[in-house]
């Protein structure tokens, strides 16, 4: 692999006039979870094999570069790819030789943001290479609206309310009539028995006489 991005290296200002290196697109955006396609074009010949291609695609950001894919003389080599990347990672084959190379990265992550670089090698040709800019942000998570409160929680309506405060009023006003009518039995009682303590009082001397 280290011969591989030498010799691209040494080759790359020897050919890079003549042989075409472009990205289809300079800036790809997407949430995390889903899949996107990375797309190079490079020129080609009609008698451009599968065997003359090679390619060393790799993830590079401020900390760290990964190994996102590399094809050795046609034959993809997934023992120099990154654990990050493992089983994420295809590629059509069918239009490596028409001048396409085409990634399909799944199941995205927000820690795949960064700049995508293909060095392109065919032989005889030459080598190139170009790089784009993949942005993957966090997935939106829509929050469930709330259903309506059926339960005993139920919001007060302002007739239930108001039929609520005059069943208190009526409540009271019986009350009140009630103590009202005990104080009327009382005094009443009272006046009675204070009328035939009297009475009493006045028959007592006479039946002494």
């Amino acid at each position: 692999m280290i011969f591989l991005i030498l010799l691209l290296l040494f080759l790359t200002p020897c050919v890079s006039g003549t042989f075409v290196v472009n990205v289809t697109q300079a800036s790809y955006q997407a949430e995390e979870n889903q899949n996107i396609t990375l797309e190079w074009t490079f020129s080609t010949r009609r008698d451009t094999s599968l065997r003359s291609i090679s390619t060393y695609c790799f993830l590079y950001t401020n900390d760290r570069t990964s190994v996102l894919f590399e094809l050795r003389e046609g034959v993809e080599s997934p023992e120099s790819q990154d654990p990050e990347f493992s089983g994420r990672v295809q590629w059509d084959k069918d239009v490596l030789t028409e001048g396409r190379l085409t990634l399909h990265v799944s199941r995205l992550r927000t820690s795949d943001s960064g700049f995508y670089r293909c060095d392109i090698l065919v032989t005889p040709d030459g080598t190139n290479s170009r790089r784009c800019w993949l942005n993957v942000t966090a997935a939106t998570h829509w929050n469930k609206p709330e259903t309506p409160n059926t339960g005993r929680n139920k919001p007060e309506t302002p007739n239930r309310g108001r039929r609520r405060r005059i069943g208190l009023y009526s409540a009271l006003a019986l009350v009140s009539v009630l103590l009202a009518l005990c104080v009327c039995v009382l005094l009443n009682f009272r006046r009675q028995a204070a009328s035939e303590q009297g009475s009493d009082s006045a028959s007592g001397p006479t039946e002494a006489l």
